[in-house]
């Protein structure tokens, strides 16, 4: 995973916690909710990239 797209799904999976805190802790569902979607896409971007990092393992094995 490149240093950039790894510190960018962190970034927003650190984001997503952030405003699922407040929400809860203000009784804000919207935001809280809008936490939790921005920690699923952060989740999302770290995957893609474990996957696309899997793919260049196997690739240089099999040279």
């Amino acid at each position: 995973m490149s240093g950039s797209d790894k510190a960018k799904a962190k970034t927003e999976q650190a984001k997503g916690k952030a405003k699922e805190a407040v929400g809860s802790a203000v009784g804000n569902e919207s935001l809280e909710a809008e936490g939790r979607g921005d920690q699923a896409k952060g989740d999302v971007r770290e995957a893609g990239e474990k996957a696309k990092d899997a793919v260049k393992d196997v690739l240089k094995r099999k040279d």
